[in-house]
């Protein structure tokens, strides 16, 4: 006995502009498609629910190739910085947030940006310790590849100006040597882990939300990587399986596994088996860079805004490939973070000396700034590059500052990977950017920064609409090796839709972000709905 779906266009994504008129699902999965009267005469019997789209437009369930869910939450809940537009509006947000804080406990801000300021200048610990000298402070940069602490945690992590250079990281430090309270990459530890950690309880919360959030921008599931923090890998994990499992939050998480904590998820699955069709561990995640903004994503050739670097390795390249191989002995694939060329070619290095086995696929993350003689290379890997088309919109205008225009070519260059043959998975890098998916599409097919703007930024890269939604179809699907089950609307598929309330194939353009989620369907059942009145139970 199963549901009908009807009242609406329903795009397959098989093929360009295929849609159907209704699909019929039993336990989960996808039993037929077609017309509602060729469905209503073949399966009519067994139909015991039936959901009228009303006029939606429904789609394969759009999945998040690469987001941390965790800290999507935790932006829900904590102090977001991400729409200040100057350091002065931080500073208030800070002041404001310490006034309700109890003396000693720690104040924790989210998502500043300083290029969307119009000074882009650093705040330096001195300002924050004007707001206060009793709370350890830290601001993490929205690439949360840097933050900013004030004198206080500088002092709990003994930073001075005699402390060394971390591997992987940079204390920034002015004219006289004295750290100004910026920390970049592996440096970031040096605070953070004095951090006390968050109850279970604020996990749980998190969680919850986020996932709440994401099905609500039409999301059935996401691969996140969170399991490396809040207190370790199994205080994390046992979060994802308390509000996923326990208290059924439908929701397809498939978890990347930091390259630190890989040994306790092996103790763990080989004392417990794991099992879920939402809940699924992934491949073994690596940083091989930083980031553009905090200018430590590993470039081969110098930054234009700072000749001085070419960015930062967070392992040297023999380092990265015993990880790699490593995660061979495991019989795990990889996903590394890789943004700069240099990280790109370094990771590229590892997969071809140390390639995964028959039928496992690698992804590499981000890959930003690319060359024409890496993506020869990457064609010939089992590998999908898992990109984030909102990055567009958030790094333009000021990465032409950090790179140099000389340096654009092959750069978010997300046609010609296409045109190349290279598999490519759409995700948000939440709480980075917005976790909203019509945010990336749009960002793709107009390669603008917002609706409203005009300039196109090398616009010879721009995606069709149906490009850009199999980014987070069917790509979010071959990313992890499932577009057997995942990614289309067809017979023996998972039945895990996102409807809309217009056309994407159809509307402006610049009014894909505005389009309404009508409905989100996981496992066959709405987890989330704009209206209350869409379905009705048959007899």
């Amino acid at each position: 006995m199963g549901t009908l779906f009807y009242g609406g266009k329903i795009y397959t994504m098989v093929r360009e502009r295929e849609y159907v008129e209704s699909v019929y699902i039993e336990d989960g999965w996808i039993k037929d498609i077609g017309s509602e009267r060729e469905i209503r005469k073949l399966w009519g019997k067994s139909i015991r629910k039936e959901v009228n789209l009303h006029n939606g437009v429904m789609y394969p369930g759009f999945v998040d190739s690469h987001l941390h869910l965790i800290g999507h939450g935790e932006k829900l809940i904590r102090l977001d910085l991400s729409q200040a537009s100057s350091a002065e509006e931080v500073l208030m947000l800070v002041k404001e947030k310490v006034q309700t804080t109890p003396v000693g406990d720690w104040v924790i801000g989210e998502g500043w940006n300083e290029n969307q300021w119009e000074d882009p200048t650093l705040i330096h610990h001195q300002q924050l310790d004007d707001i206060t000298t009793e709370h350890p402070v830290i601001l993490k940069r929205v690439c949360r590849h840097g933050l900013i602490a004030n004198q206080k945690a500088l002092m709990i992590a003994g930073i001075t100006k005699d402390s060394p250079q971390p591997d992987g990281g940079i204390i920034q430090v002015d004219d006289y040597g004295m750290p100004t309270g910026f920390l970049a990459d592996q440096a970031q530890d040096l605070v953070t882990k004095h951090i006390p950690p968050v109850s279970e309880a604020y996990l749980k919360q998190a969680l919850k939300v986020a996932i709440e959030d994401c099905t609500k921008h039409g999301l059935t599931g996401a691969h996140t990587e969170d399991l490396n923090y809040y207190g370790g890998f199994l205080r994390t994990y046992k979060t994802f399986e308390q509000i996923v499992e326990k208290q059924k939050k439908r929701f397809r998480c498939h978890l990347l596994v930091h390259h630190e904590v890989i040994d306790e998820m092996n103790k763990f699955i080989r004392a417990k088996s794991q099992s879920s069709s939402f809940l699924e561990f992934g491949a073994m995640k690596i940083f091989a860079d930083g980031s553009l903004g905090s200018q430590s994503a590993l470039l081969s050739f110098p930054y234009k805004s700072d000749p001085s670097t070419n960015g930062l390795p967070i392992h040297s390249l023999m380092e990265l490939k015993q990880l790699v191989k490593k995660a061979r002995t495991l019989n795990r694939t990889v996903a590394i973070h890789a943004i700069g060329d240099l990280a790109l070619e370094y990771v590229v290095d590892s997969i071809e000396q140390y390639p995964p086995a028959d039928g496992q696929r690698d992804r590499i993350i981000h890959a930003q700034i690319l060359r024409a003689d890496l993506i020869e290379r990457i064609k010939k890997l089992p590998a999908v590059l898992d990109i984030q088309p909102r990055f567009l919109a958030s790094d333009f205008p000021w990465v032409i500052d950090r790179i140099g225009e000389e340096n654009l070519d092959y750069c978010y260059a997300w046609k010609t990977l296409l045109k190349e043959g290279v598999m490519c998975a759409g995700g948000s890098d939440a709480p980075i950017e917005p976790v909203d998916p019509l945010l990336g599409i749009h960002a793709a097919v107009s390669r603008k920064t917002a609706s409203a703007a005009e300039t196109q930024y090398i616009a010879n890269e721009k995606l069709t609409v149906f490009e850009a939604i199999q980014l987070f179809t069917l790509g979010s699907a071959q990313a992890v090796k499932q577009e057997h089950i995942k990614g289309v609307i067809q017979k023996n598929y998972i039945a895990d839709f996102t409807v809309f309330e217009k056309d994407l194939f159809k509307v402006n353009v610049d009014d894909i972000p505005s389009i309404d989620v009508l409905f989100t369907v996981i496992d066959g059942e709405i987890v989330y709905t704009k209206s209350s009145q869409t379905s009705k139970q048959r007899s």
